[in-house]
């Protein structure tokens, strides 16, 4: 146990009879927190107790019972719930449900910034918890990260509510200050006055720092904070963390409107907005169980001092005290009313020249000298100059191939929009010249693998391959074409051309020549050619021929259209008929060498015994003939011829 710890004279203490004080977990303007042990009822819990020097006034009693009435009233899942109140002597305290944990600026501390899911799921619950105040008509006033309690077992909840309405401005140092006013809503620092819109500026705020790690605006001085939330517009989360979804952009752009009439009524709203984008993205809440950070709020020695950050009564309002008291005591109250009044001409007197002399120092040399670089995404580049100079800033052509941009509009500034540069910087708008050309030689006579790399070397895209039987080799490419993404007639690439990322290419691919199926049987020539994916007609005419065998396959009949075979067509085989017939002459009573002449016109030969040459032709007649004259017969057949001697 620290040496604060063993100092405090709570420890140990019993509260009221019931309350066993074990540790303090946190120490803030108004009140301290310890960790307890409700004896009735033997749970753990956590007892808030006010501060002694603020127990002696009666309108931070009547405060301080409204807040633990206030948060009472709110059943909800992701708010802290509150169980008892009470006053032990001169102590009043609040008693609370304890939440082992960390708080969210633990949380960020240790990441610096989450993911998308994870900020979802936060800030589902969170919404979810202020939606029910809101209804109640409860106005937090005081939502930051360090009241948002991360417990081990993966709840979520908002707690302090109603703090700062129980806080007066002598209590809040500058660095509490600082740590409040980065979640401000404009109105608070121009009017001083808070609504639930307050709240959904600081829950905008928020959000922006779970998406980018970082807090919209900085600044050494609370002031110079302040100023920028009544004058800047907080950036888009993607300028500083481009994975963040515009539907998130468009959420903090809406809860961070200067103007609250701009932004969600109340946190129901926004809760609705959020749902909507949960089902756009495909994201649900999960369960966020918090990840260790050193040791969690525990019982021993952690006193954050961030637990209950201050915000000045002039920025909250007075709240009505019910006044039951004697004259006398009515008198010391207007006393006291007169003597703080003046103080507080005082401190407003303070306040004016110190502000004056801030505001020199903020817009002579300070931050208030500088300018934030405007968004100018999507303009042509005289727009985004113009925007630029009305910026005091000077705009530097400079040009990019882009895919994704339309040629002549801005891709992006260097530095990026919304960060803050000297008046009269120099900032780079980059323009896009549209999709990169590339020059791509014959892609003809290359393979489908050698073609297909080369196309997405140049990042064109593929539709699938064109098949046809072609004289060359199997796989290699035959002719290839582009289209533009804009469309119009395709580009012949065959012999090379200026091809640009985007386009789509389409290639004829060669599946070799058509097998050659002549002289093959009919189920021969039926299995090769379904075997290169041709289908076979049933329909089968037949022809002669003197070269292939009858019943055998002579070749293919010519494909309709005329062109070249593609896989999936179908084929017609023409089958051999033999060799054709043809009749035999009439040589019956001719000489020698006048039926070897018809024979021999005919396509026959003629035979017979060679005695007969010995003859002269006019002694020989032709006596009988086989085959017999008309017989149909092969060309090329003998013609057996007897002879007498013509008398």
């Amino acid at each position: 146990m620290s040496t604060s710890q063993r100092a405090d004279p709570l420890i140990g203490r019993l509260v009221d009879g019931r309350y066993r004080v074990r540790a303090r977990i946190a120490r803030g303007g108004m009140a301290t927190v310890y960790v307890a042990t409700d004896l009735r009822l033997e749970r753990r819990v956590a007892l808030k107790v006010m501060h002694g020097h603020l127990s002696d006034d009666s309108v931070f009693q009547s405060r301080f019972i409204q807040e633990a009435r206030a948060a009472a009233r709110l059943a909800d899942p992701h708010v802290v719930n509150v169980f008892d109140q009470g006053q032990d002597s001169d102590m009043a305290y609040m008693v609370m449900e304890y939440l082992p944990g960390i708080t969210l600026r633990d949380l960020l501390k240790e990441h610096r910034r989450l993911s998308v899911p994870q900020t979802i799921t936060i800030m589902d619950a969170i919404l979810s918890g202020l939606a029910a105040a809101h209804r109640a008509g409860i106005v937090h006033r005081d939502v930051k990260p360090e009241n948002v309690l991360l417990a081990e077992d993966g709840r979520i909840k908002i707690g302090d509510f109603g703090l700062a309405r129980a806080t007066t401005a002598n209590t809040a140092s500058g660095q509490m200050l600082l740590g409040t006013i980065a979640y401000l809503a404009p109105e608070l620092v121009t009017r001083g006055s808070a609504d639930a819109r307050s709240d959904i500026y600081a829950l905008g705020i928020m959000l922006y720092e779970m998406l980018t790690g970082e807090q919209p605006y900085k600044g050494e001085q609370p002031m110079q904070i302040a100023y920028q939330h009544a004058t800047d517009s907080v950036p888009r989360p993607s300028a500083k963390n481009p994975g963040v979804p515009e539907q998130l952009d468009e959420l903090v752009l809406w809860a961070t409107e200067r103007s609250p009439d701009a932004r969600p009524v109340d946190a129901d709203e926004m809760l609705r907005r959020l749902r909507d984008i949960e089902r756009e993205l495909g994201v649900a809440p999960q369960v966020a169980r918090t990840l260790a950070i050193g040791t969690a709020v525990a019982e021993e020695g952690y006193d954050s001092g961030e637990l209950t950050k201050a915000l000045p009564a002039a920025l909250t309002g007075p709240q009505p005290v019910a006044d039951d008291a004697d004259n006398a005591t009515r008198l010391r109250r207007a006393a006291r009313r007169r003597a703080a009044k003046g103080g507080w001409l005082v401190t407003i007197v303070l306040l004016l020249a110190a502000i004056a002399g801030g505001t020199g120092w903020w817009f002579g040399s300070g931050p208030g000298s500088l300018v934030a670089v405007p968004a100018v995404e999507g303009l042509t580049f005289e727009e985004a100059q113009s925007a630029l100079r009305a910026e005091t800033l000077v705009a530097e052509r400079g040009e990019e191939y882009s895919l994704e941009i339309e040629t002549g509009r801005v891709i992006r500034t260097e530095p990026g929009s919304g960060e803050r540069l000297d008046k009269d910087s120099t900032v780079r708008v980059v323009v896009s010249l549209g999709p990169q050309p590339h020059d791509l030689g014959p892609l003809a006579g290359g393979t489908l693998d050698e073609v297909t790399a080369t196309l997405q070397q140049a990042k064109v895209g593929l539709t699938d391959p064109e098949y046809l039987f072609t004289d060359a080799a199997d796989g290699t490419v035959v002719a290839a074409s582009v289209v533009r993404p804009s469309g119009g007639d395709p580009v012949d690439c065959t012999n090379g051309c200026t091809v640009y990322e985007g386009d789509t290419a389409s290639l004829v691919v060669s599946r070799g020549p058509v097998p050659d199926v002549s002289g093959l049987r009919v189920d021969d020539a039926v299995r090769v050619l379904e075997g290169v994916e041709l289908v076979v007609s049933d329909n089968r005419p037949t022809q002669n021929s003197e070269d292939i065998a009858k019943g055998n396959v002579i070749g293919l009949a010519d494909r309709d259209g005329g062109g070249d075979w593609r896989p999936g067509d179908t084929v017609t085989l023409i089958i051999s008929d033999g060799p054709p017939l043809f009749p035999v002459p009439d040589v019956d009573g001719m000489t020698r060498d006048e039926a070897k002449r018809a024979l021999s016109n005919a396509g026959f030969t003629a035979e017979y015994l060679s005695t007969w040459d010995l003859f002269p032709n006019d002694a020989t007649e032709v006596e009988s003939q086989s085959p017999s004259a008309g017989s149909m017969v092969e060309r090329g057949t003998r013609v057996s011829l007897r002879f007498n001697v013509s008398g």
